[in-house]
Parts: structure tokens; sequence; C-alpha cells
């Protein structure tokens, strides 16, 4: 097959499943992003902004930053980045929140997925719900103020009429399902890639070493890759599988999982934000430095929680 061939194949075996995922998302997305819209125009978002607005404030966020945040835990990025671009923020408000959402997206299944794999459901999810509220603090102490409006973010135009609102909403999302639309293919094309040529292997083997800066066993290369490449639900079927042929135990699973819950789509949800007109920086350096710290620490608390068990044992 010559390199015109494999193009064509690649491209064309890409373009199924984009279409597939593009339109289940859009599913989500649109009716979601619409009812965010009507709820500025009714003065709901008002409401719920100053329910929340002293919590959030100290994250360096409004009140109404809490929608988005919520939407993007019960659901997926893409529904938070469809709200997120609904409501008027700054670029430092976007940073902040964009962070706190890859922290916490999709809770209830992924925290599942993680329970599935030998972690704890409850445990996985107040960590991850609380690392964002860390990670927002952080974020608010040393970012600096870039008061530039988020480029996405809709303005505070007064509609007076529920047609003109509408017609501004679509035009803003039509650009959106766009750029959804030619991000997710591109991760496509790059996993068709990736599958073709038999990459897989060869890049978890040159991450070897960065395994044991995360804390992790170097075995854990070829696990970090595909959760960072497709994700923890692809990630924890092929962890479910290697804990079914004993390649790794429950204990290196579950450590897999305190790293993963931190740090996981990297390639996919780093994209995303990027295109919207967040900082890459923020959000990779972010979840790695968060992914280091939660994986370090956790191995520091179970060694002195069995240091003085070992030292009680000896006693008696």
């Amino acid at each position: 097959m010559n390199s015109l061939q494999t193009a064509s194949t690649i491209a064309r075996r890409a373009l199924s499943p984009t279409l597939k995922t593009s339109f289940w998302l859009l599913k989500l997305m649109i009716p979601i992003s619409l009812l965010v819209r009507l709820f500025q125009y009714w003065g709901i978002i008002d409401v719920i902004a100053r329910w929340f607005s002293p919590l959030f404030h100290i994250l360096g966020l409004p009140g109404r930053a809490a929608i988005p945040f919520f939407t993007t835990v019960l659901n997926t990025t893409y529904a938070g980045i469809a709200v997120m671009t609904s409501l008027p923020l700054t670029l430092r408000e976007a940073t902040i929140l964009s962070v706190m959402m890859v922290l916490c997206h999709a809770l209830p299944i992924e925290s599942a997925i993680n329970k599935m794999t030998g972690s704890s459901f409850l445990i996985m999810c107040i960590l991850r719900l609380a690392m964002a509220v860390i990670a927002a603090l952080y974020l608010n102490m040393i970012l600096p103020q870039m008061n530039l409006p988020f480029s996405y973010a809709q303005n505070n135009a007064v509609f007076v009429s529920i047609p003109e609102l509408i017609k501004e909403w679509a035009a803003n999302t039509v650009k959106i399902v766009a750029l959804i639309f030619l991000i997710i293919y591109i991760l496509m094309l790059i996993q068709q890639i990736i599958q073709m040529h038999h990459l897989m292997p060869k890049l978890s083997h040159s991450l070897r070493p960065l395994m044991k800066v995360f804390g992790l066993p170097e075995d854990a290369a070829y696990l970090w890759l595909v959760g960072n490449i497709l994700g923890i639900s692809y990630g924890g079927a092929v962890m479910m599988d290697m804990l079914k042929k004993r390649l790794i135990t429950k204990e290196q699973a579950n450590d897999m999982n305190y790293h993963l819950v931190m740090n996981h789509s990297l390639l996919e949800d780093t994209s995303v934000f990027a295109a919207v007109g967040i900082s890459a920086f923020w959000i990779v350096s972010s979840r790695l430095i968060f992914a280091f710290v939660v994986v370090w620490v956790r191995k520091f608390i179970l060694h002195i929680k069995s240091y003085f068990i070992t030292r009680c044992h000896s006693v008696h």
C-alpha cells in the first residue's frame, strides 16, 4: 500500500467514528447551551450566581462559573465548554474554570470505571473535587490578571426578544460545532495512525523513565499512554483486561488510577480548550503537577501508616 492509499484509508476510517462521536456530543451540547442562554435571558443565571458567589469568589471566579463546572462534573468537558462559551468571562476566569473542568469532568461515570479497576468510587469523587478546588486556589494565586474577555464567551448584550437571542446563540453554536468536529477528526486520525503503525508499544517504552518521576511502576507506561490518548474509559477497559491476565496487580491498578484521575485524556482535553482560547501551558502543567503531588503524597501517607502499624506490632 503506497503512502497516498494509506492516507486515504486512515482518513476514511477516522470519519465514521468522528461523525458518531460528534453527533452524540452535539445531542448533549446544543440543548444545554441553549438552555443556559435562555436562563440568562430570564435572569435565572443571576440568581444561581448569587448563591455560589461567596465560594467561587475565593477561587477567583464569579458565581455563574458554577454552572459550567457542575455541568462538566455530571456530563463531559464538551458540555461544560458549551456552557462556558455562553457566559461572559475574562480569560483569567476561563483559565481557572477550565482547569477545574478537566480535573472533574464526567465524575460519576469515570469514578464508576475506577471502581471496576479496584479504586473506591467515593474516594475518587472526593479526591477530584478537592483537587479541583485546590488547583483553582493555586491558579488564583499565581495567574496574572488577564482581564481580556475570553474569546468565545458571550458578551453582556441585552436581547429584547427570544428570536434575537436564538439567532445570536445559533451563530456562536455553529462556530463551536465546526471547531469540535475538526478537533475530534484530527484526534481520530492520530488514533488511526497509532493503531495502523503499531506505535503504542514503541511510545510506551520511551516513557518508562517518566513513570518513575510520577511515582508509578515502569510497566505502567503503556496504561499511562492509553489513558492520556484514549481516556479513562478506554484505559479502564485495558486495565481490566490486564488485571484478568494478571499482568498487573490490583494495587498497581489502584496506584495508576490516582494518577490518571488527575491526568487523563491529556491530548484531547488540551486540544479542545486550546482551540477555544485557553492556554495549553496552564492545562498541561496544572494536571501534571497535581498528578505528581497526589501520587507521591499518597505514597508518603501509606509509608507513614505502614511504619506505625509495624511499630505497634513490634511493641505488642
